[in-house]
């Protein structure tokens, strides 16, 4: 069974960066597919980032393209997610997810292993 923790969340100012980390304990974490997902209130859940087990295969909502980069180390078995040029409209509790399937997918059924959430808040 695997079990996830996010680390890394708190408040910035419009245009900083934090770093997220998901550390996940258990077997097989390599096999997984990793995801951050965050949910804004009133909003659904929606992904920002997903990793294949190589890492070399992954997949970004629009809103976060060429601010956010998702990486994993498999050794570690950590999966992090950069986020840079920070901007109001990014303050969500952030999930970390483990999909069993073998390709970063974004649909939030397909994930059956979540952590408990990190806000992360920022500031105009």
């Amino acid at each position: 069974q695997l079990r996830l923790a996010e680390s890394g969340g708190g408040l910035v100012q419009a245009g900083g960066s934090l770093r997220l980390s998901c550390a996940a304990s258990g077997s097989h974490f390599p096999s997984y597919t990793m995801a951050w997902f965050r949910q804004a209130p009133g909003n659904v859940r929606e992904l920002v980032a997903a990793v294949g087990w190589s890492g070399d295969n992954t997949k970004y909502a629009d809103s976060v393209k060429g601010r956010f980069t998702i990486s994993r180390d498999n050794d570690k078995s950590t999966v992090y997610l950069q986020m840079n040029s920070l901007k109001p409209e990014d303050s969500a509790v952030y999930y970390c997810a483990a999909s069993p399937t073998h390709y970063p997918t974004g649909y939030s059924s397909h994930y059956d292993k979540w952590g408990q959430g990190t806000q992360v808040t920022v500031s105009s």
